[in-house]
C-alpha cells in the first residue's frame, strides 16, 4: 500500500465524515473504488468504529451502534438536539423514528407511494397512537412486555397518552415540543439534521418524503441489525397495514 492510496483514502474518509455521504458526482467517488483506496478506506472505517454503505450510486458513512469513537451517547444528543429534554423525550424519539421507518418499509408500494407523496405529521401520529394503544392493551394482559426487548413500554405508553393531541392549530403551537404533534417535529428533524429526509408544507399540514439515502440506510444496513427486525416485529402487525395510503 504506497502513500499515494493512502493520502487518497484519508480524504475520501474525511469526506465521508464531514458529509456522510458521497454521490456519483464527486471527484471521490471513483477513487474510492481504487482497489487499494477502498481498502483503506474499509479498514479506516473499522478501526474507528464506523461503517460504509455501498450502493451503485453513492457511498455513505453510519456510525456502528456499539465500539465506535464517533458514538452518540444521551447527553451528546441532547446538545446536539434540543427537542430531546429527557430520556423519556428520547425514547418517545426512538418509536415515533422506528414508527416512520417501519411504515417506508412495509414493502415496495409503500416504498413508492412514500416518495412520491410523503407521510404527514398526523399520519404519524395516528399510526404512532394506534402502536401505544394496542402495547397499552399488551402491558394490562402481560406486565412485564417490554423487559426482554429492553424498552420501558410502560413510560413510553404512560407519556404518550398524556401529552396533548395537537391536531389543530398547528402554526401555532409548532414549537410545543411537549405536544404529540411536537415531538413527532422534532423526531423528524433528528433525521432532516442527518440529510435522510425532506420536510414540506413545514406552515401548512407538514409532511415527510425519505430520501433514497434512508432506503439505501435500510436495505443495506437495518435489515442486518436484529435489533431494528424486532422493533419492527412490535411495530407493525396485520392489523396495522390498514393503513393503505399513510400520506394525509
Amino acid at each position: 500500500m504506497n502513500s499515494n492510496s493512502i493520502k487518497k483514502a484519508s480524504a475520501v474518509y474525511f469526506t465521508l465524515l464531514k458529509d456522510k455521504v458521497i454521490d456519483e458526482n464527486s471527484e471521490h467517488f471513483q477513487t474510492y473504488f481504487d482497489p487499494e483506496v477502498r481498502q483503506t478506506v474499509l479498514l479506516l472505517a473499522d478501526e474507528s468504529g464506523t461503517y460504509i454503505i455501498e450502493s451503485p450510486k453513492r457511498i455513505q458513512l453510519v456510525v456502528q451502534p456499539t465500539g465506535s469513537v464517533f458514538a452518540t451517547n444521551f447527553t451528546h444528543l441532547k446538545e446536539k438536539h434540543k427537542q430531546v429534554e429527557t430520556k423519556k423525550h428520547f425514547h418517545l424519539i426512538s418509536v415515533v423514528i422506528m414508527a416512520f421507518l417501519a411504515a417506508i418499509d412495509l414493502n415496495q408500494a409503500a416504498k413508492i407511494r412514500t416518495k412520491r407523496e410523503g407521510i404527514s405529521y398526523y399520519a404519524l401520529e395516528r399510526q404512532v397512537n394506534d402502536l401505544i394503544i394496542k402495547w397499552d392493551s399488551m402491558l394490562k394482559v402481560h406486565p412485564n412486555f417490554g423487559e426482554e426487548e429492553r424498552i420501558d413500554m410502560k413510560e413510553v405508553v404512560t407519556t404518550w397518552k398524556y401529552m396533548e393531541v395537537d391536531t389543530d392549530d398547528y402554526g401555532l403551537k409548532k414549537g410545543n415540543r411537549r405536544t404529540r404533534i411536537g415531538l413527532i417535529a422534532g423526531a423528524m428533524r433528528v433525521l432532516e439534521t442527518e440529510g435522510l429526509i425532506v420536510i414540506l408544507d413545514r406552515e401548512d399540514i407538514p409532511k415527510v418524503i425519505p430520501k433514497t439515502e434512508l432506503f439505501e440506510r435500510i436495505e443495506y444496513l437495518y435489515h442486518d441489525y436484529d435489533r431494528y427486525e424486532l422493533f419492527k416485529k412490535l411495530l407493525t402487525t396485520e392489523e396495522d397495514e390498514h393503513a393503505e395510503n399513510p400520506s394525509n
